[in-house]
């Protein structure tokens, strides 16, 4: 299949840091205050591992690209990150904002001294960086994928601390609060003036509901801000929505490439498939987590108040291409619902199945799970992409990947899953791309450095990428041999 993209992917906080001198340390997320805080290390929120130990690719993204290439692919998949372009609030700049009779924000008008005036605010050292980077995998003949928001935020955007501890006293909400979708489209029109030559794809957003889900309505999880509140949950997914769709604009006015939206569509199934209830559970799953945002991204249709009324406002509809993030499925069975304000989450996943397995086991259905405890199910690669590809739209598989530190499942999880790629292509669904998870080992969130998803294992002293033989072999003769 000709044109077809085979790629990497990488986050920017997850993979840049960890030169030894710290030179490129980005301090002004809301993650770097999370994974430090003690009470979050204390409680095993998260594991204590600090991102400026990293893998550095910040310094090294050459070696990086060379290593993509080495294994034929063409196109690569990375982040530029909000906070360091703007360090510091770009809230000064003040634009014009037009409303629509749902209140919400239907226009931002990004003029020309917007843009010079966030140009004197931008932090120079890292446009150039991520220019130079952007220029090398175009040089390479990279096609390049760009996303805008990688679930990290900027402190003065986002911060969790704060948050948690003094919700409504709170002055960084993240997307709780509404100004920062005028924030967010300051910077991806910034980022389309600035960087636009360079890029072939944009994406508005990497997994916006995983925000929601485990930010908060999961304070055990360890993902920020850690609390319990439904109604912010609420304002979060339409937030959301909002900066999609206003950031699609803004990009447009500065860049004639594509702009999508990445999502985790996951594809879940009920525990006992002949249980009326449980069949709902499944149903109200797939409602909630997936098609929230693919009806409102590529319809308008909109359930603003979540309680499955939608409304047409066709100022959201606006999307060229949908990312698929897919891992695994999940397995639901049917509980009351949980919230008063989120009905429809009706649902919880069972012990067992795929997100809620026993590393290093097989589930119930005697599939094997990962290091991480994902149970490994190939067809819910082809059943979550079959679900993207109703709304018509060239579908990218833009996350794939196995926890696996001893390379023992991943040549089959690669395998397995171009499988699922190639019978989509076969029953006419308009896939153009998968990207592997990951070239590198990475920081894993809140979960840290023991969670090891590279086809190369990175030496976090010396910084050297070490092949997993049998999953780069895997990889480059799956991408030499195409779909066909």
């Amino acid at each position: 299949m000709e044109n077809f993209h085979w790629g990497v992917v990488q986050s920017a906080f997850q993979f840049e840091m960890g030169d030894p001198l710290r030179r490129n340390i980005d301090s002004r997320t809301d993650w770097w205050a999370w994974v430090r805080d003690p009470f979050n290390i204390k409680n095993d929120l998260v594991s204590g591992d600090l991102p400026e130990e990293g893998i550095n690719n910040y310094e090294l993204y050459e070696i990086d690209h060379r290593l993509a290439k080495n294994i034929g692919l063409n196109a690569y998949q990375l982040t530029i990150e909000w906070s360091r372009i703007f360090p510091c609030p770009t809230k000064g700049v003040e634009v014009e904002v037009e409303r629509d009779s749902y209140g919400l924000i239907k226009g931002i008008k990004i003029t020309k001294e917007t843009l010079e005036s966030l140009d004197g605010m931008a932090n120079v050292h890292a446009v150039n960086h991520y220019r130079a980077v952007l220029k090398n995998l175009k040089k390479m003949g990279f096609s390049t994928f760009v996303t805008l928001n990688h679930q990290t935020l900027p402190i003065w955007v986002h911060d969790p601390l704060w948050t948690r501890s003094e919700f409504e006293g709170s002055k960084a909400k993240g997307w709780v609060d509404e100004g920062n979708i005028v924030e967010f489209v300051k910077f991806a029109a910034y980022s389309a003036w600035k960087f636009g030559d360079l890029v072939d794809y944009w994406a508005t957003f990497d997994e916006p509901m995983v925000t929601v889900e485990l930010g908060y309505l999961a304070p055990y999880v360890g993902w920020p801000p850690g609390i319990l509140n439904p109604d912010a949950a609420k304002r979060v997914i339409i937030n959301q929505m909002v900066a999609h769709a206003r950031a699609y604009d803004a990009v447009k006015e500065f860049s004639k490439a594509p702009v999508g939206i990445i999502l985790n569509i996951i594809p879940a199934y009920p525990y006992r498939p002949n249980d009326e209830r449980d069949a709902r559970a499944a149903a109200n799953y797939d409602y909630f987590h997936n098609r929230l945002f693919l009806n409102a991204v590529n319809e308008g249709r909109v359930d603003l108040d979540l309680n499955w009324e939608e409304v047409k406002i066709k100022h959201l509809a606006r999307n060229d291409w949908i990312g698929n993030n897919y891992y695994t499925r999940e397995v639901v069975k049917w509980v009351e619902p949980k919230f008063e304000e989120l009905p429809m989450v009706s649902f919880v996943g069972v012990e067992g199945y795929g997100y809620s397995g026993n590393p290093k086991s097989v589930s119930p259905d005697n599939y094997p799970t990962s290091d991480f405890g994902w149970e490994l199910y190939p067809k819910g690669l082809y059943d979550s992409t079959m679900e993207a590809s109703e709304y018509g739209k060239p579908v990218f598989i833009t996350e794939n990947g196995v926890a696996d530190s001893k390379d023992v499942l991943r040549p089959r999880y690669i395998t397995e899953h171009v499988e699922q790629v190639k019978r989509l292509v076969e029953n006419g669904a308009d896939v153009r791309g998968y990207f592997h998870w990951a070239l590198t080992d990475n920081y894993e969130w809140a979960m840290g450095f023991k969670i090891r998803f590279g086809l190369y294992e990175v030496d976090l002293i010396t910084k050297e990428r070490i092949p997993r033989r049998k999953s780069v072999e895997t990889y480059s003769r799956v991408v030499r041999e195409g779909l066909e």
